[in-house]
Order: structure tokens, then C-alpha cells, then sequence
């Protein structure tokens, strides 16, 4: 079975760390984002994965070469001269992907769900494709799949009057699996999405969308705030996370922060709640808070 990593997209959400590569290239507890979405879909035996690129492609090229450090072999898809979508991409890459079915993931996402069960209950369902969905307790705003019977039956955003005490809506995760006659319904040579020009016609005609629904860990680093703040919740060394060659001066305060590599912090400064990309030089006396540099 092969997968395809969407990592085309511009990362404005995470600007600027995205000045000078894309979203999934951005550095993660010591890989990028995108080699540990390598690394997760190996462990389930995947090894022939798509990578769409469009926004700062080189940088996901350095990021990740052949694939051969993080257990895959890589193909690249490059969309020129624009961005083709969520759709698009599928359709640029058609010729390596419409043999079998295979699995579609976003490149900003780390976490643990189980793919094998996902395939496993796709297979039995019969259907186009399968949705991987997970609760959405705190009413973040990410669109609502709704279900029936363990089929995906329509989408809606989130109104921003929903109970917190009702039952929590289902997001979907970046995550599905599809059969190669989902081409059929999406466009040659043109920017598409996948919901409008396949879910939501293929739902209307009466075509079958499994709901596979997980609880499972799921973190979207799609913001600075959540990246700060999943990269803390994650680190197994404390509230600080530093890069290569970085150095920190005695009578420095430095706190609940991620520094990329070569950073340099003189006496007497002070950073909290930031995030210091590579080459950074924050000088003696100097204050920073809840700040990007």
C-alpha cells in the first residue's frame, strides 16, 4: 500500500517561522514535522510514499531526501507554477497512486492512531473511502463530520453556540484511505479540494464514506501557539527545548521556550513562552515574551 504526505501548503498560520521553508519542514524536537509523519506511517509497514510540494519545496526535499533516514522511499510531486489543493494533489500524482488503495495524510500532524486498524475497517466496509475522525471536546474550529451508523453522512461548521455539555462534535484528522476510484470524481489539471469535488457529490449520489473513529493521541502543529505549546506538552526534557549549538549565558532566564539551533542567549536576558529560530542572537539585558523571533 502507498501513502501520500500533503505537504504543498504555504503555512501562513505559522508565519514566520515559515519565511524560509513550508509548514512540515519546520523543526520538531529534533526532526522536522514531516519526518515524523515519515517515521509513523512506516511503522505500519508503508513504504512507497507521495510528497506533494508547491511553497518552499527544497525545503521538504532537505528535510527528508529519499525518505531512506525515516524508513520510506520517496517520490516527489511538484505542483508549478500554483498550488493544486487538497484534490489537485491527488490528481498530479494519479500515475503512482491509482493501482491500489492508499492513504492520504496531512504533513503537520504527530500522532498515534492506528493505522493498520483504519485499513483493516475500511476494507471490511466496502467503501470509496474512510474518513479517520477523533472527538473535538473543546469545540476548537475545525469543520464537524457527521455520522451515522459509522458512515460519514455530511459536514458543517461549528455555529459558536454548540452546549459544551452536548456530545462532542467529530473532526476529521488529516487522515484517509481511498480507493482508486475516487479519480473518477476529481478533475484533471485543476486547483480542487477534496470535500466539494468528491465527498460531498460522492455522498449525494449514494456512494458509501466509512467513518473510522479513534481517540487516539492527535496533535495539529497548524498554529504558533500550538506549536509552542505541543512542543512543551511533548519534550521529554523539561520546558526548554534547544537545537544544535545553541548557548545559553549563567544569570539568562529561559523558559518554556523552543530555540532552534545556533541560538545565542547573552547574561542578563530574559525569553519566555517564544520561539527562536535558527541563528537568533538575543543580547545581554534583552526581554523577550510571547514572541517569534
Amino acid at each position: 500500500m502507498k501513502a501520500m504526505i500533503l505537504a504543498a501548503g504555504f503555512g501562513t498560520r505559522l508565519f514566520p517561522l515559515t519565511i524560509d521553508r513550508t509548514k512540515p519542514a519546520v523543526p520538531f524536537l529534533g526532526k522536522p514535522v514531516v519526518g515524523y509523519v515519515a517515521e509513523y506511517i512506516a511503522g505500519f509497514g508503508i513504504r512507497d510514499v507521495v510528497v506533494n510540494l508547491h511553497h518552499q519545496p527544497q525545503s521538504v526535499m532537505d528535510a527528508l531526501g529519499d525518505g531512506s533516514r525515516f524508513g520510506v522511499n520517496i517520490h516527489y510531486s511538484i505542483e508549478e507554477p500554483k498550488i493544486l489543493g487538497t484534490a489537485g494533489a491527488l490528481d498530479n500524482a494519479r500515475d503512482q497512486l491509482d493501482d491500489d488503495t492508499f492513504i492520504v495524510i496531512n504533513g503537520k500532524i504527530i500522532t498515534d492512531i492506528d493505522i493498520a486498524a483504519a485499513v483493516k475497517a475500511h476494507k471490511e466496509s466496502g467503501a470509496a473511502a474512510t474518513m479517520v475522525l477523533r472527538p473535538n471536546p473543546h469545540f476548537e474550529k475545525f469543520t464537524v463530520v457527521e455520522t451515522s451508523d459509522g458512515c460519514v453522512t455530511g459536514f458543517r461548521e461549528l455555529s459558536g453556540s454548540e452546549d459544551p455539555a452536548s456530545i462532542s462534535p467529530l473532526m476529521f484528522t488529516g487522515i484517509q484511505i481511498l480507493e482508486p476510484r475516487v479519480f473518477e470524481w476529481i478533475p484533471r489539471g485543476i486547483y480542487s479540494d477534496i470535500v466539494p469535488v468528491f465527498y460531498r457529490p460522492a455522498l449525494e449520489k449514494g456512494e458509501k464514506i466509512n467513518a473510522f473513529v479513534t481517540g487516539a493521541r492527535w496533535y495539529e502543529l497548524s498554529t504558533l501557539r500550538r506549536y509552542l505549546d505541543i512542543s512543551l506538552a511533548m519534550s521529554p526534557n523539561g520546558r526548554v527545548i534547544t537545537g544544535e549549538g545553541c548557548s545559553i549565558a549563567e544569570g539568562s532566564a529561559v523558559d518554556d521556550s523552543v530555540l532552534w539551533n545556533n541560538i545565542t542567549v547573552e547574561p542578563n536576558a530574559s525569553v519566555r513562552r517564544a520561539v527562536l529560530g535558527d541563528g537568533v542572537r538575543i543580547a545581554a539585558g534583552e526581554k523577550i515574551a510571547d514572541a517569534v523571533v
